[in-house]
């Protein structure tokens, strides 16, 4: 059973949100939250899979919100769900942790789908967002906030490591990388997680930056 929290100001979104994903008979709602603040308190007490987070809220927004619950837990998954694509916010929420981000025009199909795919470890962009993305990925490969790998780190990775590092520096989901190398699913996440460790790298967001950094997602390296 998938453990699901719903943070949105509006409660209609949050009712409307909880009878949708409780119908389905593997996820479960643990509890709805109006703020920030009442996020972090519920995730204490209540110990949800993934969250669904509204960017802006009173007393404590979803980016912030963010930022403060993967520094209490890296292991939570947070889906933003929210009506704005602002650069700002988008990049700053997936800095935080966020491992998806969508936008409220999603369809319910794609909404259960993305929140199963974030309880299984894997990532999910709108499309418009991602494009987002991959700018300021672009321009931070170019700027002094570069990610440094060493030499013997980059020696220990294989092909496959570094098709799919390619493909991650080009903004596809797991299930994306997978079905482009005729893999599946969970050897994309077992490949990734050993590529992480390899490098010494945080998360999939340095990951990418570095691919950009370094060409490997324009196919300029193996």
């Amino acid at each position: 059973m998938i453990r699901v929290l719903i943070a949105d100001d509006q409660e209609l979104i949050r009712q409307s949100l909880g009878i949708v994903l409780g119908a389905e008979e593997d996820l479960e709602v643990t509890g709805m939250a109006k703020n920030g603040r009442e996020v972090i308190s519920m995730v204490q007490k209540n110990r949800p899979d993934v969250i669904l987070m509204d960017i802006r809220m009173p007393e404590m927004d979803g980016v912030q919100c963010t930022r403060v619950l993967k520094e209490y837990d890296p292991t939570l998954r947070i889906v933003v769900l929210t009506t704005f694509d602002d650069d700002r916010y988008v990049f700053n929420a997936l800095k935080y942790g966020a491992c998806g981000y969508l936008l409220k025009g999603v369809s319910m199909e794609e909404l259960v789908a993305a929140v199963r795919t974030a309880a299984g470890g894997g990532s999910i962009i709108a499309p418009t967002v991602a494009a987002k993305v991959l700018r300021q990925f672009a321009r931070m490969a170019q700027s002094d906030l570069r990610v440094e790998v060493d030499d013997e780190q980059v020696a220990q990775l294989g092909r496959t490591e570094w098709k799919i590092i390619g493909q991650v520096g080009c903004g596809l989901s797991n299930k994306e990388i997978a079905a482009k190398l005729n893999l599946s699913e969970g050897t994309v996440r077992n490949y990734l997680s050993t590529a992480l460790g390899k490098l010494g790298l945080r998360d999939r967001t340095q990951l990418a930056i570095w691919s950009v950094q370094t060409g490997v997602a324009a196919g300029v390296k193996r």
